[in-house]
């Protein structure tokens, strides 16, 4: 993390803290990824400078005239377990991207290069498990295709070890988590990055990369035939009503029903082009509520659990802007836990106040 002079800043750069203004509450929060809007704004505010991290959301490393020297003092003091995790992932998401261009230009997947690409994202995700609930900040538009499937294999894997998997089959749902939107690099590129929605037709196109990241995969022998089979059916639903087969039940095996949870799970919390991102604790809740039968329970409440090994004295920002502190979390509903308000003292059980919801952990 650097504090650099706001005539510095740049576009794709991460705050790492949030900005303040006259108010009590920030203009714009921490892990927001800066645009030339949010530039024009600080800028309004008459903001002189702000705590940015060293990495870009494109991967590349930032660093500004007056931060050049913090910024190597941040590397030589281990930066902390937070912007090391973040770091990792954008550097993974960047290699992967490379690795997508390839396979559109008709090479094969190296499972070696994804792998190479997984671990490291592993080991940290162990240090830091609380990391994933944040990833969907980094939704960058142009890059949230590779962003996507390299938060995907993360997920995964974590629900993965929330299930007490071995970590041969963890490692196996991280690859196929990852690799389960690889068919993408076969669909025509004006479909994939259109700007507008997609008609029938488009999304029909859109429908078969689960197969063709299946057609991708089949021959890769460090990549077991329950991850292969995982990958084709991450968009199968238990209720039938999901693609290309219509399987349900048991049919879905347990590599697929992780797999579709972390999918929608990070595509639900993700900005896109039609629609804000959503907070983490509320998309849980509608996994569990409002999508009852198509997706697997125990993999979405193995999620949830990940949520209260960290969250207990944890500081939250709440839905309408306020800051709190978790005092007590219920297995029964771990998204909505007794919270203390920062500046009042209350407390306020969430579960009993529906209107309001977590919106993201501070710390």
């Amino acid at each position: 993390m650097v504090r650099v002079p706001i005539q510095e800043l740049r576009e794709g750069c991460i705050l790492s803290e949030d900005v303040f203004s006259l108010t009590n509450r920030p203009i714009i929060s921490q892990k927001t990824v800066l645009t030339k809007g949010l530039l024009d704004i600080m800028k309004i505010f008459l903001i002189d400078e702000a705590e940015v991290e060293t990495t870009m959301v494109n991967g590349r490393p930032f660093a500004s005239a007056g931060s050049m020297e913090e910024s190597e003092e941040a590397i030589e003091s281990n930066e902390s377990n937070e912007s090391s995790f973040f770091n990792t992932f954008l550097t993974g998401v960047q290699n992967f991207k490379r690795e997508f261009m390839s396979w559109q230009s008709g090479l094969l997947v190296d499972i070696a290069k994804i792998r190479n690409i997984m671990i490291p994202l592993i080991e940290k995700m162990e240090k830091n498990p609380s990391g994933i609930f944040s990833l969907h900040h980094f939704s960058a538009n142009e890059d949230y295709l590779y962003q996507h499937s390299i938060a995907v294999g993360m997920i995964s894997a974590f629900i993965g070890k929330k299930l007490n998997l071995n970590k041969g089959e963890i490692m196996q749902l991280a690859l196929g988590g990852c690799l389960a939107d690889a068919g993408m690099a076969k669909i025509n590129p004006s479909i994939l990055h259109k700007s507008t929605s997609l008609n029938s037709e488009e999304f029909e196109e859109i429908e078969k990369h689960s197969t063709l990241s299946f057609k991708m995969v089949q021959n890769i022998s460090l990549l077991r035939e329950s991850t292969k089979i995982g990958i084709i059916q991450h968009h199968e639903r238990l209720d039938g009503s999901g693609y290309p087969f219509g399987e349900q039940g048991s049919k879905i095996n347990q590599a697929g029903r992780i797999i579709a949870v972390a999918d929608a799970f990070h595509a639900m919390t993700s900005q896109r082009l039609y629609r804000r991102k959503q907070s983490p604790f509320k998309v849980l809740e509608m996994l569990l509520q409002d999508s009852f039968g198509k997706y697997d329970i125990p993999s979405i409440q193995a999620l949830g659990s990940g949520i209260m090994t960290f969250s207990i004295g944890s500081m939250v920002k709440l839905s309408d802007g306020q800051t709190a502190e978790i005092l007590f979390i219920e297995d029964k509903s771990p998204t909505r836990p007794l919270v203390k308000l920062e500046e009042t003292g209350d407390i306020i059980h969430l579960e009993k106040n529906r209107q309001l919801f977590i919106d993201e952990v501070l710390k």
